[in-house]
């Protein structure tokens, strides 16, 4: 994932504020004073585990002085950084001779004995299923969010791309820009888009979706036309759809119940509208699936 950012502007503007030198910064995380100059001058950013460090030199929260990007995850490499520890410290905190379990799980290239689970986990004050998920990001995949949590998309850039990346499972092929511009403007009956207007709003170039080019959206995903409204509810509620829809493909879900959403749960109408859709998908996808439960 991004690594945290370091702004060396406002990093130097604080230092001076505080009336701090470069030497002063030097000594809490143990660098040179050529270091922090550097890092500065912009020739060389802070090593990551130097992060919590510095956040604690200049009493401020880590994610305030040196933000990650919304709704970013970490990986291993992430929790080690943020616990304050080098690559080359692992080795102590689970006994081994070397760095290089954790060397290896950090880049993808295999995963951590589940020996060495507990002993990071303290180490990074996380629980075990965190550094776990942490661990499927370093190999490139996006582990489910903790038990009670739900990450909802916000602009209307991040719901189409959310759209994109989570309605079409396996071999599936999300549509082009091209082809949602064509199926928006059919379900319009008139060109009301084009295919820039939709790379525009993907990428957040145009953040305002018009009324009838979002009811075409929803139309082409199977989403209702809610999603692409402003109100975050509805919004979370057609995530933990889609979330139950991929479990629905695989055969491990049959009717959706409101979970996860806090006490005011699914609304009737939401709740009739995706079970209508997992429905639907089984009757398409499962031969045999009418009247099977799946």
């Amino acid at each position: 994932m991004p690594p945290r950012l370091f702004d060396r502007e406002r990093f130097r503007a604080l230092r001076r504020t505080r009336n701090r030198t470069q030497g002063d910064v030097a000594e809490a995380v143990s660098v040179g004073s050529s270091t922090v100059a550097s890092w500065e001058l912009g020739s060389s950013t802070p090593d990551g585990e130097k992060l919590p460090g510095l956040a604690t030199f200049f009493e401020m929260p880590l994610d305030d002085l040196f933000p990650r990007g919304a709704g970013a995850l970490p990986d291993l490499a992430d929790l080690r950084c943020d616990a304050g520890y080098s690559q080359y410290q692992t080795k102590d905190l689970i006994g081994t001779k070397s760095s290089g379990p954790v060397a290896n799980a950090e880049r993808g290239k295999r995963r951590l004995s589940e020996k060495f689970h507990r002993p990071l986990a303290d180490a990074y004050k996380v629980t075990v299923e965190e550094l776990l998920a942490a661990q499927e990001r370093s190999f490139g995949n996006e582990a489910p969010a903790p038990a009670g949590t739900l990450e909802a998309p916000r602009t209307v850039a991040e719901k189409i791309t959310y759209l994109l990346e989570h309605s079409y499972p396996g071999a599936q092929v999300p549509p082009s820009d091209a082809e949602i511009a064509e199926a928006v403007n059919k379900y319009a009956g008139a060109q009301v888009v084009s295919e820039d207007d939709v790379r525009g709003f993907r990428t957040g170039t145009d953040p305002v979706l018009p009324p009838i080019v979002g009811e075409g959206m929803a139309d082409l995903f199977g989403v209702s036309p809610l999603y692409f409204q402003t109100d975050d509810t509805v919004t979370r509620q057609v995530v933990e759809g889609l979330r139950l829809l991929a479990a629905a493909r695989k055969g491990t879900v049959g009717r959706i119940e409101a979970r996860g959403l806090g006490p005011e749960g699914l609304s009737d109408d939401i709740l009739a509208f995706v079970n209508q859709v997992v429905e639907e998908l089984a009757d398409r996808e499962v031969p045999g699936a009418e009247g099977s439960g799946h």
